[in-house]
């Protein structure tokens, strides 16, 4: 049920935010996240990433807040478990520097620590998988997939941890399965997507009452996320915000209602440095 408030939100943004939806592809980070939302989305994905195709997902939790209590904090996109036992952590990339080793390496590490008791043994940690799905192909090799693990150098035998990265170069949209998958990802009708599963999931969003409404909804609380009313800094903030999400600068502009040069502006000199200083932001 919309309350009144979420529905004058609705009325005054409706417009603005009808267009950026209808534009959206499931290589946006937040359009992701409500996609796979739904169980069976993510298990198709995941389904086909992992090439088992019996893999059943039984639970899904998207914008998981992972609290550091003693260093950085992380959200993560959409973690699954399967029947097995087994947890996903699946990340949309847009930009190469959001997909690094190292991140995927911390997500690693917060997805484990956030999964034992404190009465349970190490040897109890479930079998993880990071999964990072990029615009680019981040690792350079010009493969499709690429899956890492830890293995012991002088005897180049896998080391057991079952901690598993994968990265997924969305740029190969061959005709296999996971081709078409990548395909449909960067499709922004549902029409031109192979998989009936995540075409109706997007239909649903873009093209019913019920699913852009609550999409306007979920978009009015991000954009106005650390944001204070009529500030200039409170602006830049989420335009970096938006564009960690994958949006142009164009949406970025009509969102933020400031001109487009100011968002070229503020994302041209948005630094690494600056980035961390800013709220925690995935």
């Amino acid at each position: 049920m919309i309350s009144n408030k979420e529905n004058e939100i609705l009325l005054t943004h409706y417009q603005k935010f009808r267009q950026i939806i209808e534009d959206f592809t499931i290589m946006s980070d937040t359009f992701m996240r409500n996609v796979l939302k739904k169980k069976e989305c993510a298990e198709y994905v995941i389904q086909v990433i992992m090439g088992q195709k019996d893999l059943k997902v039984i639970s899904v939790i998207v914008q998981q807040d992972n609290k550091n209590m003693q260093g950085r904090s992380v959200t993560l996109d959409c973690v699954a478990q399967d029947a097995e036992g087994r947890r996903f952590d699946v990340e949309v990339q847009q930009k190469s520097n959001g997909a690094s080793p190292k991140r995927s390496r911390y997500h690693s590490s917060i997805l484990d620590s956030n999964t034992l008791n404190p009465s349970e043994d190490f040897d109890q940690l479930p079998e993880s998988h990071v999964i990072f799905i990029t615009e680019e192909d981040v690792l350079g090799h010009g493969l499709a997939i690429y899956h890492i693990t830890r293995t012991i150098a002088e005897t180049k035998e896998h080391f057991g941890d079952q901690s598993h990265i994968i990265y997924v170069n969305s740029q190969i949209q061959d005709d296999t399965e996971l081709g078409r998958l990548m395909h449909d990802f960067h499709c922004r009708n549902a029409e031109e997507m192979y998989s009936k599963i995540l075409a109706d999931r997007v239909r649903e969003l873009k093209e019913t009452q019920e699913g852009v409404d609550s999409m306007c909804i979920e978009m009015e609380k991000l954009y106005n996320e650390g944001k204070e009313e009529g500030r200039e800094e409170g602006k830049r903030e989420v335009a970096y915000n938006l564009a960690d999400r994958g949006m142009s600068a164009e949406d970025i502009a009509q969102v933020v209602q400031v001109d487009i040069r100011l968002v070229n502006e503020w994302l041209s000199g948005y630094s690494s440095t600056e980035k961390e200083s800013l709220c925690q932001v995935f």
